[in-house]
């Protein structure tokens, strides 16, 4: 009975070594995904970890460690400047079904880099990770598999030195 039915102890101990390790897998996770909006620089593991610590964030044991990160960031943009990092993607779309797909993928793009209409509209932007399954179904369904999705980057992020003025 007690074989089949009884639960594990765990100690003390192994139960705060745990949330702790959860806790910086939370903190890794934002800091991965997110960056400063101003700078578009990254943030630190160790700035995020103080930031959860200022909100007063308790790890739930039950749920994923990316659904917690997600609530994280929701959370820290009340106190901090942070934002996800956005996506940067190519879309290239017949003519025929370019202008009116342009239309319906206009609220979901944050930024369009280039543009470019010969005989199909490529377009270079940038997204939010959010909206993703969103632009891949609209574009999958409009051009019947006609027109290509490419992830040019997961993130787009500033690298190297700030400069000092």
């Amino acid at each position: 009975q007690i074989l089949s039915k009884g639960e594990l102890q765990v100690s003390d101990k192994e139960r705060h070594t745990q949330l702790e390790q959860m806790f910086r897998d939370i903190a890794t996770i934002v800091a991965d995904k997110c960056v400063n909006p101003e700078t578009k620089r990254p943030y630190t593991v160790i700035l995020i970890e103080r930031a959860m610590k200022d909100i007063h964030y308790s790890v739930k044991p039950n749920k994923s460690t990316k659904q917690q990160a997600l609530e994280v960031i929701r959370q820290l943009k009340e106190t901090m400047q942070i934002e996800r990092a956005h996506m940067r993607l190519r879309f290239i779309l017949p003519a025929k079904e370019g202008k009116k797909l342009k239309e319906k993928l206009k609220p979901l793009i944050k930024v369009i880099e280039s543009e470019d209409f010969q005989e199909q509209l490529e377009m270079v932007c940038l997204i939010d990770p959010g909206c993703f399954r969103e632009i891949d179904e609209l574009i999958h369904s409009e051009t019947k598999g006609k027109g290509s999705l490419e992830v040019l980057s997961l993130k787009d992020v500033e690298e190297g030195d700030e400069k000092l003025e």
